[in-house]
């Protein structure tokens, strides 16, 4: 078994209001049906298991891109939307945060019984992996939330979160059940992580004789320990800054959907008719579903599909999700009934902005983008926790003096 990874991230407090909530618990099922009928069960576990891809995916859901709260929420969407068609979709969420947490071993058992997996055994997995990660990394995290995701051939992840009251700061791990060989030693694929000088980790291979007697390991850089996971840190600014994204993607993104059209490119004409700004939407989609794994470096560029709850980098715009989620829908169902067009454009999509980046030099001002979104958001039904965007008031007129 492998921790893939963990994440570093700003401590928010806070509820997702409905008309968030109950946006992403439809994208968020949408992209996992699209990922099992392209890649199948196992790869939307190893997305999971991904921490970079799992905070893009909350920031295209429009989550805030770099708060604790992404995994709360988006895991809380996922086990709304998913479980009730966990038959036909063979995946399974259990847990939560605080006293949800500590129902998952009654509904993995539940769930064994139904498709006949070993329940002690998913009950053990889930037990250790909160352990190792509350106990034996001694980080000064104490988890306060656990989800344990499998699929109905038995593989798993698990996503869960700890908080560092004295810092502000939340730290989620990431677990796969790919290759396991021990929980005790090495477990986890990817650890992400500020480094905070000496901490304890007894799942480290060199310590074999402290996992015995518990001696000296405390003693050991967490930064030597981490170095062969895979590590997000994400800052504490609200804003998007231009350091924060990849600016040749997310200015080849921009080109093509903005400056070009769909009737442009042959292989897009299923999109003819869709306007610019709902086809950035569509990409950024697209991309958290066919993206390969190191194109998810940057999780706040995927916040310029739908922008976050707080109003960074914008408001978000309800029109244009929705016109995104009536769209992919669309392409689900008509997928499922044997016309897979659609869904093959959204694909193509992606492909063409992935192909334009190789010649493409960025030149623009990301704070213009950035200004253009809000000042348009209105149009666009855009909201946050603090109300409706409003249409900007016109410039004041200068009366000059006549004396």
């Amino acid at each position: 078994m492998k921790r893939s990874g963990t994440a570093d991230l700003p401590l928010h407090y806070g509820k997702v209001p409905p008309w968030l909530y109950e946006r992403m618990s439809v994208l968020g099922l949408s992209i996992v049906e699209v990922i099992l009928m392209d890649y199948g069960k196992d790869e939307v576990l190893r997305r999971l298991a991904d921490p970079f891809w799992f905070q893009s995916f909350g920031a295209v859901m429009g989550m805030d891109w770099h708060s604790s709260g992404i995994t709360t929420s988006v895991m809380g969407a996922l086990k709304r939307s998913i479980n009730p068609n966990s038959q036909s979709l063979g995946l399974y969420i259990c847990g939560g945060k605080g006293k949800f947490s500590r129902e998952t071993p009654s509904e993995l058992l539940q769930i064994a019984d139904k498709t006949g997996l070993d329940g002690n055994k998913l009950v053990k997995a889930s037990k250790l992996s909160a352990k190792v990660d509350n106990t034996a990394i001694q980080d000064g995290y104490q988890l306060y939330l656990h989800n344990f995701i499998l699929s109905d051939n038995g593989n798993w992840s698990v996503v869960q979160q700890g908080m560092h009251e004295s810092d502000g700061t939340a730290r989620r791990y990431h677990w796969h059940s790919e290759n396991i060989t021990s929980f005790v030693k090495e477990p986890h694929t990817g650890i992400n992580g500020i480094s905070r000088g000496k901490i304890l980790n007894l799942t480290d291979a060199e310590a074999s004789d402290n996992r015995k007697g518990i001696l000296e390991i405390s003693h050991t850089d967490s930064a030597e320990i981490m170095s062969d996971f895979s590590r997000l840190i994400l800052p504490n600014h609200h804003e998007v800054r231009a350091s924060d994204v990849d600016l040749k993607r997310l200015g080849a993104l921009l080109y093509v959907t903005r400056e070009q059209q769909p009737q442009n490119f042959e292989d897009l004409l299923m999109l003819k008719g869709v306007g610019p700004r709902t086809m950035q939407s569509l990409a950024l989609v697209s991309e958290v579903i066919h993206g390969a794994p190191s194109r998810f470096k940057d999780p706040a560029r995927f916040s310029f599909a739908h922008g976050g709850k707080d109003g960074h980098p914008f408001p978000v715009p309800t029109k244009v999700y929705d016109e995104s989620l009536q769209i992919i829908r669309s392409g689900i169902e008509k997928s499922k009934l044997g016309n897979s067009d659609k869904l093959r454009t959204l694909n193509k999509l992606h492909q063409i902005i992935e192909a334009t980046e190789k010649d493409f030099t960025p030149d623009f001002d990301i704070q213009e983008v950035i200004e253009e979104e809000r000042q348009n958001s209105w149009r666009f039904g855009g909201k946050t926790v603090f109300g409706d965007a409003q249409k900007p008031s016109p410039p004041k007129p200068i009366q000059l003096s006549l004396f």
